[in-house]
């Protein structure tokens, strides 16, 4: 694997990872109260550009990292559509 695939794996990782204490939080208090809707939705909206965009390059780093990071900030989102506060 080439340095830079592994540079783009790692820095994907990291911003990845970064969603998981939300999703855990937020989970386990069931509020969102604080969360913004907006930020979700346009979030959402650009980790899906990006995913498309990596798919259309063929670039895994891409691919990989945005459709975990897709589903991390989906939850946060559908948490916050679903959850009364």
């Amino acid at each position: 694997m080439e340095t830079f695939t592994i540079i783009g794996l790692m820095a994907g990782f990291c911003t990845t990872v970064a969603f998981l204490p939300q999703v855990m939080k937020t989970w386990k208090t069931k509020s969102a109260k604080d969360i913004s809707l907006g930020m979700y939705l346009i979030f959402c909206t650009g980790v899906g550009l990006w995913l498309t965009y990596g798919i259309m390059i063929g670039d895994l780093p891409i691919i990989l990292t945005n459709v975990v990071t897709l589903v991390l900030a989906l939850s946060i989102l559908f948490f916050k559509l679903t959850f009364k506060d």
